[in-house]
């Protein structure tokens, strides 16, 4: 069962996908901070991008907002979560990745 979360996660160590950075995507960390505990990233399942209208401008124009990553995680459970390519003016620039969803794992 998918628990809806949209909280804040912290990349933790120095190990980050350099091929997605040299294609100007974000690169995906290979652990996370969340709530006090540290959880790594066993694979990634899927990769998406999220657009959207820019707001009253003319002509239409769609911007990439977000990437999203489907994962497993070292604990089995599988997490939902996603890049913001710009920052709120009133967040913090060090606010960028987010947990979305968390699918636990049940127990044997």
């Amino acid at each position: 069962m998918s628990e809806f979360i949209s909280e804040s996660i912290f990349p933790t160590g120095d190990q980050f996908d350099s091929g997605a950075m040299s294609r100007g995507e974000p690169g995906l960390p290979r652990a996370f901070s969340w709530r006090n505990n540290q959880y790594a990233v066993a694979s990634v399942v899927r990769q998406w991008k999220g657009t959207s209208a820019e707001g009253g401008r003319a002509g239409g124009e769609v911007y990439l907002r977000r990437h999203y990553f489907e994962l497993r995680m070292s604990d089995g459970s599988v997490w939902t979560i996603y890049f913001v390519r710009q920052t709120p003016k009133c967040g913090s620039a060090k606010l960028r990745w987010y947990v979305y969803t968390v699918d636990q794992i049940d127990a044997p």
